[in-house]
């Protein structure tokens, strides 16, 4: 018969990858219909590998969700090599996602104001980008370079999005019309900071674990490429010996963090604390 907590690793073993899955489905779904609905509409630009297919699609007149998936094909081969196969293959899943919807959801303009298209459209994007990110996928074009950068250094990634984009309204505006440049930048400009509220990957946080699988724990975190120390601990109540290990991880990270704890003893305690400043060399860790 099985314990509790070896039917529930298992069950969230099963689980996960399915939730992941539908994360990153729905995310696809918010960010055609940002572009279907409110961009496109007015001739804006998300920015991006979106804004570039955009564009070549108001000048030839060619399918952009084909021409989209065509531009992510380079960028997705690149991202495999530097950040990871997981990663990939969520992001893989979410721009062939990405493409598909923007094929069925028909262009209509929700509103006839390109202001408000711009911000509406800003934000539904910048929600399915965000979550798309947090559970550890992306929604393809610059995502990944931006992901590329932020595992490296410690940078908002809506930030680095925002300077990427920044080439594509400069074309914009030379082609098209400089007011729709800046409604694009409007767009890009919310979008970005939308992101950032919900991908905190450049948030450092300390991570406290008293546990007594010491061996088993170590070998598990030492997967996530971070550095951990290691101390002797007694129970103020039971005085029992315990094991406790601090690691600084990212926000972005934790929840890896917390699996790997959940999965390899599931009597352990963690407190997780936001850390405020990280002297010397923090490696950042690398999805497989």
């Amino acid at each position: 018969m099985q314990l509790p907590s070896e039917y529930l690793k298992k069950k969230s073993a099963t689980l996960r990858p399915v939730q992941e899955v539908a994360v990153i489905l729905f995310s696809a779904l918010l960010v055609a219909a940002g572009l279907n609905l409110f961009l496109i509409p007015h001739q804006l630009l998300s920015g991006g590998i979106s804004g570039v297919a955009s564009i070549i699609g108001y000048l030839t007149g060619w399918n952009i969700s084909i021409v989209y998936f065509v531009l992510n094909v380079p960028l997705i081969l690149w991202g495999w090599k530097a950040v990871g196969r997981r990663y990939i293959v969520l992001s893989c899943i979410s721009v062939v996602a990405t493409t598909w919807f923007m094929a069925i959801i028909p262009i209509v303009s929700v509103t006839h104001d390109p202001t408000l298209g711009a911000v509406a459209g800003g934000i539904i994007s910048a929600i399915g980008i965000g979550f798309s990110l947090r559970v550890g996928g992306s929604t393809g074009g610059f995502d990944i370079v931006g992901s590329i950068i932020t595992r490296k250094y410690d940078l908002p990634i809506g930030n680095i999005l925002f300077v990427l984009n920044g080439l594509v309204f400069i074309v914009l505006g030379f082609y098209k019309t400089w007011d729709l440049a800046l409604y694009s930048l409007l767009s890009t400009f919310v979008k970005g900071k939308v992101v950032d509220v919900i991908h905190v990957g450049h948030i450092k946080v300390t991570c406290f674990i008293i546990t007594k699988e010491k061996d088993r724990m170590l070998a598990e975190l030492r997967k996530l490429h971070h550095g951990i120390t290691c101390m002797d601990s007694q129970g103020g109540y039971s005085q029992v010996g315990n094991s406790t290990l601090m690691t600084v991880t990212t926000r972005y990270e934790l929840a890896a963090v917390r699996k790997a704890v959940i999965t390899t003893d599931p009597h352990a305690f963690m407190n997780v604390v936001q850390s405020t400043e990280i002297v010397g060399r923090f490696a950042r860790g690398h999805s497989k």
